[in-house]
Parts: C-alpha cells; structure tokens; sequence
C-alpha cells in the first residue's frame, strides 16, 4: 500500500465517519469510517517506515572510470 492510497483510505473513512448520516441496515457506517482510518494510518506509518529505511548496499563503479580514487 502506497502513500496515496493510504491517504485516500483516511479521507474515505472520515467522509464516513464525519459525513455520512444515512443508516444501513446491519452495517454502522461510521465503524467502518473508523476502522479504514485506521488502516490507513497504519499504511501510511510502513510506507513512510519503507520510504525512509536506510540501506547498505555498495554503489557499483562507474564503468567509464578505471581510477578507483577518481
């Protein structure tokens, strides 16, 4: 799950949880506005945990240099 489509998922569930009055019968849309923000939340904490981790990984030399030090 991406960035926006985390963000999406909150602005979902607040219009749902905020917005929305009409009833359903055996559904209470406001539970359901809550539980996609707080999916949504989560999502975006791992995407933005994935977006910001930092790795070791050696940086290929440049082909076009034979100088290591260059």
């Amino acid at each position: 799950m991406g960035i926006g489509t985390s963000i999406f998922l909150i602005a979902v569930g607040a219009i749902l949880k905020f917005a929305v009055t009409a009833t359903v019968s055996g559904i209470e849309l406001a539970t359901v506005g809550v539980i996609l923000m707080v999916v949504g939340a989560v999502g975006l904490l791992i995407s933005l945990f994935y977006l910001t981790r930092v790795t070791d990984r050696p940086v290929p030399p440049d082909r076009r240099s034979t100088d290591p030090y260059a």
